[in-house]
């Protein structure tokens, strides 16, 4: 069973940047073998697919609500996937899990079976 542990959330003001972790909570259980998935979740709306990454980390996709401020990497080697936010708005407001799957890649969150507890993400002033 893979656990996923979700680090870095906080609160920030507008246009302020944090950068989210997400780790494997079982050392034996490497990441490498994953795609990592990131979606966020505000309160009173669906779930949403944010980015995600693929095993090597060469191919990436962003939803249009966060390309161009949002980066996602992964070190394989520390077996850790990140999430760099920039430029944050008050509706980037949620809170943000990190999934995992094998032998799918997007932004469905039905292709993901295993998921992080999730951090809170607070934007605002």
């Amino acid at each position: 069973q893979l656990q996923l542990v979700e680090s870095g959330g906080g609160l920030v003001q507008p246009g302020g940047s944090l950068r989210l972790s997400c780790a494997a909570s079982e050392f034996t259980l490497g990441l490498y073998d994953y795609e990592i998935g990131w979606f966020r979740q505000a309160p009173g709306k669906e779930r949403e697919g944010v980015s995600c990454i693929s095993q090597s980390g060469a191919v990436t996709a962003y939803a249009d609500s966060v390309k161009g401020r949002f980066t996602v990497t992964r070190d394989n080697a520390k077996n850790t996937i990140y999430l760099q936010m920039n430029s944050l708005k008050p509706e980037d407001t949620a809170v943000y899990y990190c999934a995992a799957a094998r032998d799918y890649f997007g932004l469905r969150s039905s292709g993901y079976r295993y998921w992080g507890q999730g951090t809170q993400v607070t934007v605002s002033s």
